[in-house]
């Protein structure tokens, strides 16, 4: 049996279609129903195969079939991926309620804005380890001081250290990341 639910809004206001194909259906007394058979994996594959190679206007007409009306202006490769996503859900089922939920609480908890960085106050030092060397960088009422030269930010400092371009705040380890350039 086929679930679904057309219409609904996720919390951004956008509609979307939720059904559910189970692959095996059992009933209370433990009789078990016949399988509903999902479209076989390599058709599905070589239709999404397929569906790689179109160029936008191609895709757009994949989308009205798809859909019953006019595919959004996006770009080919977010097309692409909406659209072989939505193709996926309708063999394979989509998200279930605690799944959407979840989501839907992790876009809402989201911080809005514009990261915040760190307030460092003249005075500051920060250190970094550079290719076994400790690099050393006064933080300055108009900038930053190293080497006895000023920069007017810590990624000026950041490539003067190493000669590739860093996030500074990233360098310094005052901002998350990994630590590469």
């Amino acid at each position: 049996m086929r679930h679904s639910r057309i219409g609904q809004k996720n919390s951004v206001g956008v509609a979307r279609r939720v059904r559910r194909e189970p692959m095996q259906a059992e009933s209370r007394n433990d009789k078990q129903q016949p399988a509903l058979r999902p479209a076989p994996v390599s058709a599905l594959s070589a239709e999404l195969a397929a569906l790689e190679k179109l160029p936008l206007d191609e895709l757009r007409i994949q989308w009205r079939n798809h859909f019953g009306r006019a595919a959004p202006r996006l770009p080919r490769g977010l097309l692409l991926r909406l659209l072989a996503y939505r193709i996926q859900a309708d063999v394979f089922g989509d998200l279930d309620r605690a799944a959407v939920r979840l989501l839907d609480r992790l876009a809402r908890d989201r911080t809005d804005g514009p990261i915040r960085r760190p307030v460092l106050k003249p005075g500051t030092q920060l250190a970094r380890e550079w290719q076994g060397r400790l690099e050393r960088v006064t933080v300055l009422e108009e900038g930053f001081a190293w080497n006895a030269t000023t920069y007017s930010s810590l990624s000026a400092v950041a490539f003067a250290i190493t000669g590739t371009k860093w996030n500074g705040y990233r360098f310094f380890g005052l901002r998350d990341g990994s630590g590469a350039p």
